[in-house]
């Protein structure tokens, strides 16, 4: 089966395209013949999906090759998608798009995207989410039907991160310097935390590993979310997580099990989990191992592996 893959980037430390590149070669090993779409943007913030989702539609236009299937692994990636000749095509989201282009720009721009999103989702044969909140918010808001799987975490990617000194009460951030991940809410209380904080919003990802695997706490402040994978890889190196509960990630974190939720936009509240997590070395075990026995119990790719295989065998 050729597959074709359209992302923004298949690189970095998490996100959309870590995964994308990640399954890719996993479906190689399967026997697909999978190509990955190159395609560049402007690197300017209102710039970087337009100029992405018009060079990738150019680079379509030109491409005379007939795919078994496409698969767009995010809104913007649709626009490409579309001028690809394909048997089927597949769109996966990762939250309310018109939510979070609210949420990046303005009002105004995700009313504009909000009243096109549903022809835009027409446009594949299957659409695919990992979420379950993105699920049944887009069924209600949509009537759209959504398959839900979520990313996998794979614990061979951890083999070559080193032992490293534990630094205790250390936060740690990990993300993007934006608006929407709430850093400026963690830089507001940071002068009040009983410890320091290290942020890593632009390290390669084995050096983001190796700043979690020394941490205390992971802080994730987001004001809008779907299912970070930062998350599950604190889970998987047994670094007990505070976030906010916006989006999927009541989804894999139960309060006070896996983790602690607080109310998004709160920075007394969460100044107040962050400095009683610091100072509560029972708790952050207690949760560390409930989170680990988690994440291996739901996220391997030996469970999420064979879905992505009957979605792509089913079409």
């Amino acid at each position: 089966m050729k597959v074709l893959f359209i992302s923004p980037t298949f690189s970095g430390a998490g996100g959309i395209g870590a995964h994308a590149f990640r399954l890719s070669q996993k479906l190689s090993q399967e026997g697909y013949d999978i190509e990955l779409m190159d395609v560049p943007h402007i690197p300017i913030k209102n710039l970087k999906n337009p100029s992405f989702s018009v060079f990738g539609t150019l680079k379509a236009l030109s491409n005379s090759k007939t795919y078994d299937v496409v698969h767009a692994w995010n809104v913007p990636s649709a626009f490409i998608m579309k001028h690809i000749k394909a048997k089927k095509k597949i769109l996966s989201v990762h939250g309310i798009y018109s939510q979070q282009v609210k949420m990046l720009h303005s009002k105004l721009t995700g009313s504009i995207i909000g009243s096109k999103e549903s022809e835009v989702l027409d446009w594949a044969d299957v659409l695919t989410t990992d979420s379950k909140s993105v699920q049944l918010e887009y069924k209600k808001k949509l009537g759209k039907d959504f398959e839900y799987i979520p990313a996998p975490l794979d614990p061979k990617r951890f083999t070559d991160i080193p032992d490293v000194k534990k630094i205790q009460k250390q936060v740690v951030y990990l993300g993007r310097d934006s608006f929407e991940k709430g850093i400026d809410i963690l830089k507001k209380i940071e002068p009040n935390i009983d410890g320091s904080v290290k942020y890593c919003t632009s390290l390669e990802w084995h050096k983001a590993m190796e700043v979690l695997k020394s941490s205390q706490v992971l802080v994730l402040p987001s004001r809008i979310e779907s299912v970070p994978q930062s998350i599950l890889e604190a889970f998987y190196l047994k670094i007990p997580v505070i976030a906010t509960d916006v989006g999927g990630v009541h989804e894999i974190i139960s309060n006070n099990k896996t983790g602690l939720l607080v109310t998004p936009n709160n920075s007394k509240e969460l100044l107040e989990k962050i400095n009683y997590l610091l100072n509560d070395i029972d708790l952050c075990n207690r949760l560390a191992n409930n989170a680990h026995e988690f994440v291996l119990k739901n996220f391997s790719w030996e469970v999420l592996l064979p879905k992505y295989i009957k979605l792509y065998g089913n079409l």
